[in-house]
């Protein structure tokens, strides 16, 4: 057995870690748990444990099956292996794991042709909607196919639906009982077509490791060592899934971050990642906290947006401590519309890119994607190129498709090209499909020279990384990246959401739009839990950063429109109180003739919250947790008889006010910002009740 640090190791394989990187990479076979913060290196220590592994003799690169949640990832965990001298590992997402397993075994636990995979459901959606009688409209039919991948994901059936759902208080697009008729009829749909959806290929592998013995033992047999990353954000039905290939044994090196756990939406759960060690009490637990990415201005704001939120479980509450030079202070800004906002983002980057900051190390982060225009728009009008992350997939391009075509050919003549390296192999090959020594100015020309020059770019990584690379090797290579959508980096400004930009990093990123309604989203509000998680959400966005972070908003969509909107919520206390965006506000609320006045310190109050709360954010909060609490009980009760979201009582913040204020009588209840005619005659005898203790 190799001791911790891995003495029988290769000699050096891990000198070139910190000390809790080797500590999780040298520790024994068996359980691990890798809480790693955001750019503590993460896939750097993941893969060096499976080359210690190897290296070691306890298992062979072969029997190692690591997963993960993005074809981007799992592409860039093979690279790291490859550079370590570890081929025949498996690096892949859980669907395509799955996808490949069901294919092998399918003939001996079905019988008959695999069934084709349905890369989208809408169509089969919508017919069984129809069947059911429930709405047609493209937004129904696309929030139903959402509840019916959130059902499989975690476990549920039709005829379970109903009673999970109430439980649970699922927030869905038609009446609870037509979702489960419809998520039935799409069932019998999709069998009766012979096809398999994506959230198929686990459940069937899953069936086919605990159904069939002899599948499991042969599995089995072939995989001895499992990494999972991102494991906060697995879902009941991976975790099965992992629980089948594991079949009882504790092989097993997880690594996660509650902190980024942004998929509740889709039936991710950090329960598996935050209760490891209940399950494998001899696990091995290294906490990963130093931030390479990162300056520690960035940091610092990072440890901020998180520092605030409520209820964090013990295993979430990572400190980030920057390893980075300092660098510039994260920038903020408020401006009077959108188009300002995005004007004001393309501008700067405009100065960046003259600074030498290259485009592709530039992302502008949004929190919904229709927010895009305007900065596609402003980057347009600036002559800066970009790219929509989210849009054509790279390897359907059609001048990708050529420029493999023509690379084809030439590995099956190598003579053709002989006697040169790889990089100028390349070059020549794709100097016949439009690659040119110099870039075309601009426009649909300069993209596909962009394409072209990323096709050399991955010439020059493989060149660099396995020595004597020919032009099989290199095609076979393009081919497993183009399977597992892989893309190489092609320049241009990165347009994405919050979600989209998960595991990604950036030199400079701008994150936009950040008003209350769309940073939390407004469907958000009410629901603690779905707060909690737009805060992990911003969180995520800050970290993508790693020296230039600047974070905005617009009071007003459109120009000369009413300038109603407020900074996010997240914001407070991160903004100085002399910076110019606070002082904007304050001016601002002071020419209006603002008479909102803070209750403890007679402060003016400008934001949406303060004047809810009748309460500076300066002041400290006098709420009654146990009235707050009451009154949350109160309100999940009266939610679930009105079958209404819990927001469309009160919000969150409109109970937190109650709870500070405890008002005794109709006049104060009502002088609650939030709190109308209509809702008092509703309610307000109740709440006042609750208040009172009854």
């Amino acid at each position: 057995m190799a001791t911790a640090l891995g003495s029988s190791t290769r000699p050096g394989l891990l000198d070139a870690l910190d000390p809790e990187q080797r500590a999780a990479a040298g520790a024994p076979r068996g359980p691990v748990c890798v809480l790693a913060g955001a750019g503590t290196g993460k896939t750097r220590t993941i893969t060096h444990r499976i080359a210690h592994l190897i290296a070691s003799g306890h298992v062979a690169a072969g029997q190692v099956l690591a997963v993960t949640f993005t074809a981007r990832a799992a592409g860039e965990m093979r690279t790291r292996l490859r550079s370590l001298g570890v081929e025949g590992a498996q690096a892949l997402t859980f669907h395509a794991a799955a996808r490949r397993q069901l294919r092998y075994f399918w003939p001996r636990v079905v019988g008959d042709r695999p069934w084709d995979l349905v890369d989208n459901k809408f169509r089969l959606v919508g017919q069984a909607a129809n069947r059911a009688g429930a709405g047609t409209e493209i937004e129904t039919v696309r929030d139903l196919a959402s509840e019916i991948e959130w059902a499989k994901a975690s476990l549920v059936a039709p005829d379970d639906y109903p009673a999970v759902a109430a439980r649970t208080q699922r927030d869905t697009p038609v009446p609870v009982a037509k979702v489960a008729e419809v998520y039935r009829r799409y069932e019998e749909v999709k069998n009766s077509a012979q096809v398999l959806d994506f959230d198929d290929l686990l459940l069937h592998t899953t069936a086919a490791l605990e159904e069939h013995g002899a599948v499991a033992q042969e599995f089995r047999e072939r995989y001895r060592c499992f990494v999972v990353d991102e494991y906060q954000d697995v879902t009941p039905l991976q975790q099965r899934l992992l629980d089948a290939w594991l079949g009882g044994r504790d092989d097993l090196t997880v690594v996660g971050d509650a902190n980024q756990t942004i998929y509740s939406f889709g039936g991710a759960s950090p329960r598996s990642l935050l209760e490891f060690t209940r399950r494998f009490p001899e696990a091995t637990v290294v906490r990963l906290e130093r931030d390479y990415r990162s300056t520690p201005q960035v940091v610092d704001l990072a440890n901020r947006v998180i520092g605030a939120a409520r209820g964090r479980p013990a295993g979430s509450r990572l400190k980030l401590i920057g390893q980075r030079p300092a660098g510039p202070e994260p920038r903020f800004a408020e401006y009077d519309d959108e188009t300002a906002e995005a004007g004001a983002a393309a501008a700067r980057i405009r100065q960046l890119l003259d600074g030498g900051v290259a485009a592709s190390e530039i992302a502008i982060l949004y929190r919904v994607n229709a927010q895009s225009e305007a900065y596609e728009q402003a980057l347009t009008e600036l002559g800066i190129p970009y790219l929509v992350r989210g849009g054509e997939r790279f390897f359907a391009r059609a001048e990708v498709r050529q420029a493999m075509s023509a690379l084809r050919v030439a590995s099956a003549d190598e003579g053709a090209v002989g006697g040169r390296d790889l990089v100028t192999s390349v070059r020549r090959v794709l100097a016949r499909v439009g690659l040119t020594e110099q870039p075309p100015a601009g426009g649909a020309a300069k993209e596909r020279w962009d394409a072209l020059l990323a096709l050399v770019e991955l010439a020059e990584e493989l060149a660099t990384v396995v020595e004597g690379a020919d032009l099989a090797r290199y095609v076979a290579d393009l081919d497993q990246r183009a399977a597992a959508q892989h893309p190489p980096t092609v320049e241009g400004v990165t347009l994405a959401s919050l979600h989209a930009a998960k595991g990604l990093e950036w030199d400079a990123v701008f994150l936009v739009g950040l008003a209350e309604g769309t940073m939390p989203i407004l469907h958000a509000d009410g629901d603690d839990s779905a707060i909690e998680e737009e805060r992990r959400l911003l969180y995520v966005g800050v970290t993508r950063a790693r020296e230039h972070l600047s974070l905005s908003w617009a009071l007003a969509r459109n120009p000369g429109g009413r300038r109603h909107r407020r900074r996010s919520r997240f914001l407070y206390g991160l903004i100085p109180e002399d910076h110019p965006a606070a002082r904007v506000a304050r001016a601002q609320a002071e020419r209006s003739g603002s008479k909102a006045r803070c209750r403890i310190c007679g402060g003016v109050l400008t934001e949406t919250m303060e004047i809810k709360l009748s309460r500076c954010s300066r002041c400290p909060s006098t709420v009654d947790e146990d009235l707050l609490e009451r009154l949350k009980a109160w309100r999940g009760d009266r939610s679930r008889e009105l079958k209404v979201p819990a927001y469309v009582v009160f919000t969150d913040a409109t109970l937190v006010a109650i709870a500070e204020q405890r008002p005794t009588d109709d006049h104060a209840l009502v002088s609650i910002s939030g709190i109308g005619a209509s809702k008092l005659e509703r309610f307000g005898a109740e709440v006042l009740a609750v208040v009172r203790g009854r």
